[in-house]
């Protein structure tokens, strides 16, 4: 009985998980160049000296699906959506190199150019920091064009070009901050011949419709899990009186 219990409530522990991974991923659905959330579980036995007597989930979040999202024009000139399976290489808040697709970009109050959260574009020499006042846009191959209002005849001048990542052949995984790292450290290299879609935006590749259908499977589990528990409470409690009998 013990075996039982032990094994319906590391079930439900492992439902709880994958309901939360659900429903950050419904909660993304609208976020520019979100990548779906997969979770990773399998049945881990605990080994003693006698028998392995009980068995448990381990579940946790360790990777992303990388289907493209759709891509919409929105006419913003600092707007990228990346093309294949680029990156757009990010500075994160402890100074390491992240990567995303998110290609909602603008300029801080000092002119860093940074993407929709908040972290600095990196260029060809660390964040990218632009003129205040200038008209910035951004040309397919990822170069940055920054022209004078002042002076609108004069042609626009490359200023610096974002990093384009290229993950094939390294092994990234997404984090809590819902940015992508390389395992064990490092950073990926440049992708010279990777392109953008300017004035256009990659959406979530989340589909509502399937993370309802995943929603109320995980629910029902649950349930099922817990209605685990609840038998082996009246078989126990029928056992204890049948030996009251005796």
């Amino acid at each position: 009985m013990d075996r039982l219990i032990w094994t319906a409530m590391s079930g439900m522990s492992d439902s709880m998980v994958r309901q939360r991974v659900i429903a950050s991923n419904m909660a993304n659905a609208q976020t520019i160049g979100f990548r779906e959330e997969t979770i990773w579980s399998q049945p881990v036995t605990l080994k003693g000296p006698q028998l392995e007597a009980r068995a448990m989930a381990e579940s946790e979040v360790r990777g992303a699906n990388m289907r493209p999202g759709a891509v919409v024009q929105t006419g913003r000139p600092l707007d990228v959506a990346m093309a294949g399976d680029a990156m757009l290489a990010l500075q994160a808040a402890d100074g390491s190199e992240v990567y995303s697709r998110r290609g909602d970009l603008s300029l801080s109050p000092s002119g860093v150019l940074q993407n929709g959260d908040g972290l600095p574009v990196i260029g060809g020499s660390g964040p990218i920091t632009l003129p205040l006042g200038s008209e910035a846009r951004i040309a397919a191959d990822g170069s940055v064009l920054v022209a004078n209002p002042d002076a609108p005849d004069e042609p626009a001048q490359v200023v610096d070009r974002l990093k384009l990542a290229s993950p094939r052949g390294s092994r990234i995984e997404k984090g809590v901050d819902g940015q992508f790292r390389v395992v064990g450290g490092g950073v990926l290299p440049t992708d010279d011949a990777a392109l953008l879609q300017p004035e256009s935006l990659e959406q979530s590749n989340v589909d509502t419709s399937e993370v309802m259908v995943q929603m109320i499977a995980a629910q029902r589990l649950f349930d099922i899990r817990t209605k685990v528990i609840a038998t082996a409470r009246d078989i126990d409690e029928r056992g204890a009186s049948l030996m009251r009998i005796s």
